[in-house]
């Protein structure tokens, strides 16, 4: 149990127990949070409560908060409970308890950050999820690193996490791809071939066309035309997902599953659902079309399944595969993490998995908003290489994953950004990937140096530590916890990289303040101990967010 929760804890009993001591009236226990106070005077953290009592108890919120502070048992990492104006209890933590918590860091080394779930769930989070038909883009960069971010975190909160991929495989968009990648492949063959109006135009579709002739010369000229463009086309997005997955693991994101929305069809599981769904009266055909009755489930209109041409629309085979989330795979919970522009599609796929005899709750839909680059304060929107959209791979190349990581995990999902590239790539401490990184290999470099001098701080006593700058310190490693706990239920990632700014500052100001090797062993090897609970955090903190902690810089 994290501190804040066990604050949270003692909080409710004390209330309890003033109402059974008659200090307080009978009043239902209202939800409240244990928040952590702006002013380190203030405390540690800081319970409000009374002010939201005052009202119904009739009572000035400083008498309640009062007695419910006096009822408070504290336990030994408290050094003490106070009342303030205009009625919170502030707690402030016992600075000896602080201290014995860097062996407790150092106990747990990696697994540090860990905290055990109430219930764990089987957690799915598709993120990315582009169409097969071209590279990355910028806006794909930051769901990839927003995904999998919070894969990393729900898994450290106890729960069972499946990263998932899905290939948009099927539908129109497809078949403008084959037919474009048909005409490049006719054109690196020497042949004239009207490229289509509706097509994708990038440089990168002409190389994999040249790649396929170099490979395979004109084979698919030796069969029936559908049947070469077939075979050509499904080439093709293999090697767009190849490119795809490779963009992906060069930014430090895997998956568990890759799925294809063509298995949908293929499977028969789509006609499974769409009979499903006309069993449960959501199915009408109007104007030569399918529809799915959003109405009756409160929805402003009802939405197309299959067009009148006989082509499912993406929201119909996405239908079926939520119905393989949920029936098939059985997840507890499904994370969906899209584009702004999916915003319209939000309340029908919510409708529609109600529509499925599910709790509709138990789908999040999350939104990434627009990134805009920069370079300074000059926007970029082309490619200098190509004269196109910028793609992923070309801002990997720039500025390295670590950057791109940090840059588009800074913001809150729902937040538009600003990616200043100039920045990233810079190697000073205004940067603040450098920064962090640099506070790690300095913390290396302390270590490796009290090793060269056969200086171990295994005997440590953490009780010599007491020094303002060395308890900051210790403040901040100790909110990892409480970090990835408040995280996990609010699927709120950002904090991470703040957090890491604010730990590699404080351990710079402690490094300035506080000698860590000095003519005095016993402190030097609390010290270190101390120096090695910070790299062991920032280490976590690193690799939570897919960031390389490195060792020299």
């Amino acid at each position: 149990m994290t501190v804040r929760n066990e604050i949270h804890r003692l909080v409710e009993t004390a209330f309890h127990r003033a109402q059974a001591a008659g200090d307080l009236p009978a009043l239902e226990l209202p939800d409240f949070a244990v928040e952590r106070p702006a002013r380190p005077e203030h405390g540690d953290f800081a319970v409000s409560l009374a002010l939201r009592l005052a009202r119904a108890a009739r009572m000035p919120p400083m008498l309640i908060a009062g007695a419910i502070a006096r009822q408070v048992d504290r336990p030994e990492f408290l050094a003490r409970v106070e009342v303030a104006p205009p009625g919170f209890i502030n707690f402030f933590l016992d600075d000896r308890w602080l201290c014995r918590q860097v062996d407790e860091i150092l106990a747990a080394g990696p697994d540090y950050g860990r905290v055990p779930a109430e219930e764990s769930l089987k957690i799915q989070v598709e993120f990315v999820s582009a169409n097969p038909v071209g590279p990355l883009h910028v806006g794909n960069g930051r769901g990839a690193v927003l995904g999998s971010t919070l894969a990393n975190i729900l898994e450290l909160a106890g729960h069972r996490v499946t990263r998932e991929y899905y290939i948009n495989d099927a539908g129109s968009q497809m078949d403008a791809f084959y037919r474009s990648l048909w005409a490049r492949y006719l054109q690196a063959l020497g042949q004239d071939a009207e490229f289509p109006a509706d097509g994708y135009p990038g440089q990168y579709l002409i190389d994999i066309a040249r790649e396929i002739v170099a490979e395979h010369g004109d084979r698919f000229l030796t069969v029936p035309e559908a049947e070469g463009r077939l075979a050509l086309g499904k080439l093709g997005v293999e090697k767009v997902l190849g490119l795809i997955r490779r963009d992906l693991a060069d930014l430090g994101v895997s998956f568990d599953v890759w799925y294809s929305e063509q298995s949908l069809y293929d499977s028969s599981l789509f006609q499974k659902v769409l009979g499903l769904l006309r069993e449960r009266g959501f199915v009408e055909e109007r104007e030569g079309a399918l529809w799915f009755v959003s109405t009756a489930l409160g929805e402003d209109k009802d939405n197309v399944l299959i067009r009148s041409n006989g082509l499912p629309t993406y929201f119909a085979s996405d239908i079926a595969y939520h119905y393989d989330k949920f029936a098939t795979r059985q997840f507890d919970r499904v994370i969906d993490i899209w584009g702004a522009d999916h915003q319209g599609h939000v309340p029908r796929m919510k409708a529609a998995v109600q529509a499925l005899g599910f709790d509709p709750d138990r789908l999040t839909i999350i939104l990434t908003q627009m990134v805009t680059l920069r370079r300074g304060a000059e926007v970029v929107r082309l490619s200098k290489r190509t004269g196109e959209i910028i793609t992923l791979r070309e801002v990997i190349d720039e500025v390295g994953p670590d950057a791109c990581r940090y840059f588009f995990l800074s913001k809150s999902a729902d937040t538009q950004m600003d990616f200043d590239l100039e920045l990233a790539r810079q190697q000073t401490q205004e940067n603040p990937v450098y920064y962090i990184q640099y506070a790690h290999a300095r913390i290396c470099s302390i270590l490796r140096n009290a090793a060269e001098r056969g200086l171990d701080y295994g005997p440590g006593d953490v009780g010599r530590l007491g020094h303002p700058a060395e308890l900051r310190l210790i403040r901040r490693l100790i909110q990892l916890p409480e970090l990835v706990e408040n995280a996990a239920q609010t699927l709120e990632p950002h904090h991470f990289p703040h957090y890491a700014l604010d730990l590699a500052d404080e351990f710079h100001g402690f490094y300035e303040q506080c000698r860590v090797i000095s003519e005095d062993p016993d402190l030097s090897r609390a010290r270190l101990k101390l120096v090695k609970a910070a790299q062991t955090v920032l280490a976590n903190t690193l690799r939570i967010m897919g960031i390389n902690a490195p060792e020299r810089m």
